[in-house]
């Protein structure tokens, strides 16, 4: 029993069911805010709780969680220590404890933890030896759920970080291969390890790691292509592409948790299922200072009735595992270019999942809607937004919030035509993908391809061909194929706008086949319409053969595009027009005139200077071929205001700060 004084100078006396309930509510509240929560402030409330119950050990691992939220490095690790010092982990761990098992504490969940630790504060390799004891001391103790926890954490580890030297990783459990001498890829590995933890937590009825290590799968076939693990045997033929299918079923499957979640064993169910419910549930007594069975027996019993009978309530970790499918639903449609599917899903995490959530989860589905809103309706609206998610987020850990806010606003710099100000941001975004916790790989990328971008925009082709080439390198190494569609496909624009057609072509062949292989409709979309525009740039005679491309693509762009694809298929398809010898301008000028007046429509919401000068240029020369002066005169002053616009904004030096 512990002593709890109340501010009118009531004492009451708190049961250990109830201080574990406590506990454990905060765990949810720290997993669930990180950062957001006042470190210091919580540590005082650790303290008096280490005073006063000193053998509650369970109350170290809540300050390690609450020094990790921080990222306070030292104070994790201490704790940590302290927790596994004085309880062996032998309490406040979902865990059961292995059949047989005669040693004292849990050393192999110790090295979990710690492996998780360091995977937390950017130490990849660190983490990987970590984690590779605990799979060797998990597999000499028989503990087999620990080890499915492991594999599962090494899986996210190479995942996340693609580390290329992994000697001796697999173990034992997979000597057939290394016994044979066959050296495993990384995106091998990391499939058996996927593999091998699904089968263990379905052996152990682990439910919510089942459904976890689904969605992993789901997240490995949407990037991945499956390639045989052993290199000798009949040759088969097989497709080397990605399987949309794949990652439908996965989701599906992970979705399976919400009908069967509480038939999963958790020693945790020993200190008392629904402990937050009972502290909810049970009021503080009014008549007596103490709370025992012997006083007040009637109003005691009537709680306990109350709280017996209460239903069952979905768990929180049940409700995050579903969230987190509905994210990674939304990420799926958006490779595979369905853009009504990916914001459907990502509204559907904000409007059903906010609350159950970590504070992370919520900010990407955030982020998700609000890129939807630039591409779609343009930075007015996005920005507004943005300003809404910003007082919401106001602390949330590598604030994906801020790195939302530089996309937007180097979008709308470079559209614009301020390069300065679009060179600054992506030297902001440099930084954030190298903080002192270690390198965000997806955030490198993305800065480097702005990087080449912005370089572009200020027609310094050698250079940003240098930027996109090392990136391509750096895309290989890590096994990041998705990307390199992408790259492939700048370096195909950046020779086009260089006037090199004849280069870009590979680049643009390339990127196709990328685009291909990994069913990225909309992104193969815009790929097609680059080819389309390097096959014109080489003459006339090549117009019917770019307009054909164009109009192969056009379903995927005008049903799913943005913006900025939609208005530069509008004047590419004008320009095809305009250069095919067989068309007659006299009698079906309205064609182009629609797709040029539709074009610049919707770049006036982008602010987007330079191709809304194309389409009023392209304009005033098909008024002027129709003898109307008074509409070719009006197209020339448009096209006069966005090239002096965009000729001022080069100038310009804007501080960030002010932007910021």
């Amino acid at each position: 029993m512990l002593r709890d004084d109340d501010p009118s100078g009531a004492v009451f006396l708190r049961t250990n069911w109830q201080v574990q309930g406590y506990l454990q509510e905060q765990a949810d509240v720290v997993e669930k805010n990180g950062s957001a929560a006042s470190l210091n402030g919580f540590e005082i409330v650790l303290q008096q709780l280490r005073k006063l119950a000193p053998e509650l050990h369970r109350v170290h691992f809540l300050s390690y969680l609450n020094s990790l939220s921080h990222d306070d490095y030292i104070a994790a690790l201490e704790n940590l220590h302290c927790y596994f010092d004085y309880s062996a982990g032998t309490e406040g761990l979902d865990f059961i404890p292995p059949a047989g098992s005669t040693s004292f504490g849990r050393y192999e969940v110790a090295l979990l933890c710690l492996g998780m630790m360091h995977f937390h504060f950017g130490h990849p390799k660190l983490a990987l030896e970590v984690l590779t004891e605990a799979v060797r001391v998990s597999q000499q103790q028989s503990n087999d759920t620990c080890l499915a926890y492991t594999l599962a954490a090494i899986s996210n580890l190479l995942f996340e970080n693609g580390i290329s030297s992994t000697a001796r990783l697999l173990g034992s459990s997979y000597s057939l291969f290394t016994s044979i001498g066959i050296s495993l890829s990384v995106q091998q590995q990391l499939f058996v390890l996927l593999r091998g933890s699904l089968k263990r937590a379905e052996s152990l009825k682990l439910k919510r790691l089942v459904a976890s290590n689904h969605l992993a799968m789901a997240k490995f076939d949407l990037t991945h292509v499956q390639r045989p693990l052993l290199s000798f045997g009949p040759k088969t033929s097989m497709k080397l592409s990605t399987c949309p299918v794949n990652v439908c079923k996965e989701l599906r499957l992970s979705f399976h948790l919400i009908s069967d979640f509480c038939s999963e064993s958790s020693a945790m169910t020993i200190d008392g299922a629904f402990s937050t419910a009972w502290i909810r549930n049970l009021p503080k007594p009014t008549g007596s200072l103490i709370l025992c069975p012997e006083n007040g027996s009637g109003s005691s019993s009537s709680n306990v009735s109350q709280f017996c009978a209460q239903p069952a309530s979905i768990p929180g970790s049940v409700m995050q595992v579903l969230g987190s499918s509905y994210l990674l639903r939304a990420t799926a449609w958006e490779l595979y270019g369905s853009t009504p599917l990916a914001r459907i899903n990502a509204l559907v995490h904000a409007t059903c999942f906010a609350d159950a959530s970590s504070s992370s989860d919520t900010a990407l589905a955030y982020v998700k809607l609000i890129q939807h809103l630039a591409v779609f309706k343009g930075y007015k609206e996005a920005f507004s937004a943005l300003k809404i998610a910003e007082e919401k987020f106001l602390s949330v850990s590598k604030s994906q919030i801020l790195v939302l806010k530089l996309q937007l606003l180097h979008d709308h710099a470079l559209h614009r035509g301020h390069l300065k100000l679009a060179q600054k941001l992506c030297d902001e975004l440099g930084v954030l993908a190298s903080p002192t916790t270690g390198v965000d790989m997806n955030l490198k990328t993305e800065a480097s391809l702005r990087h080449a971008r912005t370089l572009l925009a200020a027609n310094q082709f050698r250079e940003a061909a240098a930027v996109a080439h090392s990136l391509f390198c750096m895309c290989y190494k890590y096994n990041l194929q998705v990307e390199n569609a992408s790259v492939l496909l700048l370096l195909a624009e950046i020779h086009k706008k260089s006037g090199n057609a004849v280069l870009g072509l590979p680049y643009a062949l390339a990127s196709l086949s990328f685009c291909q292989s990994f069913n990225l409709d909309l992104l193969k979309a815009s790929a097609t319409l680059t080819l389309a525009e390097l096959w014109l740039s080489l003459g006339s005679s090549h117009a019917t053969r770019a307009l054909n491309l164009i109009h192969g693509a056009f379903p995927m762009i005008l049903g799913h595009g943005g913006l900025e694809l939609r208005s530069r298929a509008y004047i590419v398809e004008a320009k095809c027009y305009l250069s095919d010898t067989n068309f007659n301008i006299f009698d079906n000028y309205e064609i182009v005139i629609d797709s040029l007046s539709q074009a610049s429509d919707e770049l006036q919401l982008l602010e987007f200077h330079e191709l809304e000068a194309e389409a009023f240029y392209l304009m005033a020369m098909v008024y002027n071929k129709l003898g109307q002066l008074e509409k070719r005169e009006e197209a020339a002053a448009s096209f006069q205001k966005h090239i002096l616009a965009l000729q001022n904004n080069k100038n310009e030096d804007e501080p960030l700060v002010s932007v910021l």
